[in-house]
């Protein structure tokens, strides 16, 4: 069964927060675009996480029918390193959260 993947960003003047969501429908970019539109406009108001693309994140995910990749729904967590001691299984906490940052290679 194909699954398919959407991303959001917050705006570059935010935190730079992603989202990943997952899908079993396949939407295009424009239906996409039109459901994070409106739900972002539901929930611009009154939203209570720490971000606003969370927000929108946990709206598709209420209201559309996406999964939202959120750190609590991970089963494990590898950190991986060039040596052995690097690589290991890496324990769940409530004090990280996993970010996803966009580097500049000079």
């Amino acid at each position: 069964m194909p699954v398919y993947f959407y991303e959001l960003h917050e705006g570059a003047t935010d935190l730079m927060t992603d989202a990943l969501l997952v899908s079993l429908q396949r939407h295009s970019p424009d239906e996409f675009a039109s459901l994070v539109q409106e739900a972002r406009r539901r929930v611009l108001e009154t939203f209570e996480e720490d971000t606003l693309v969370e927000a929108v994140a946990r709206e598709l995910e209420r209201s559309a029918g996406f999964t939202y990749i959120a750190d609590e729904k991970l089963v494990a967590s590898m950190s991986v390193g060039m040596e052995d001691e690097d690589t290991y299984l890496v324990e769940p906490s409530d004090e990280f959260r996993s970010i996803v940052v966009e580097l500049e290679r000079s």
